[in-house]
């Protein structure tokens, strides 16, 4: 990779939308020298999708929330139980597997604190593997270069 693709990459990342030609211009390259090296980036998985980013106000989501979860039990099977848990909630947009005193840490996004409630109880409450639930609330976002 070098400094083509790097820039490729950050106006890409701003502008996943840009036309190949605005792309070249931006990054100083002819437009089929700059298809050629956005191509390859897909090819080779750097690039691996483009997507729209979504007001979620707008989308009737007024409340965001980081959850760590503990497990009771840490085996693997275990682990795979809650995965397969949250993958079928529509409010959990997040999932990772992380380090430390908690096994998850997952973001989940309802429409408002009512909901999230029942969330928590109904849902998380609800799998058999889950010791600890603590939530911590999203009361503001100055930085989010998710895409």
């Amino acid at each position: 990779m070098d400094r083509f693709d790097e820039r490729i990459l950050h106006e890409l990342k701003a502008n996943g939308r840009l036309s190949n030609v605005d792309l070249a211009q931006r990054v100083g390259l002819s437009p089929s020298a700059t298809l050629r090296r956005v191509q390859e980036l897909e090819k080779k998985g750097v690039i691996s999708g483009y997507r729209a980013v979504l007001d979620r106000n707008k989308l009737g989501v007024g409340f965001v929330a980081y959850v760590s979860i503990g497990l009771s039990d840490h085996s693997r099977k275990s682990q795979r139980d809650f995965e397969l848990q949250v993958m079928d909630s529509e409010q959990v947009v997040e999932c990772h597997n992380i380090t430390g005193s908690s096994e998850y840490l997952i973001r989940v996004e309802t429409a408002d604190l009512a909901s999230y409630k029942r969330f928590h109880s109904e849902k998380l409450g609800e799998i058999p593997q889950v010791n600890t639930i603590t939530t911590m609330v999203v009361m503001d976002t100055p930085k989010d270069e998710r895409g």
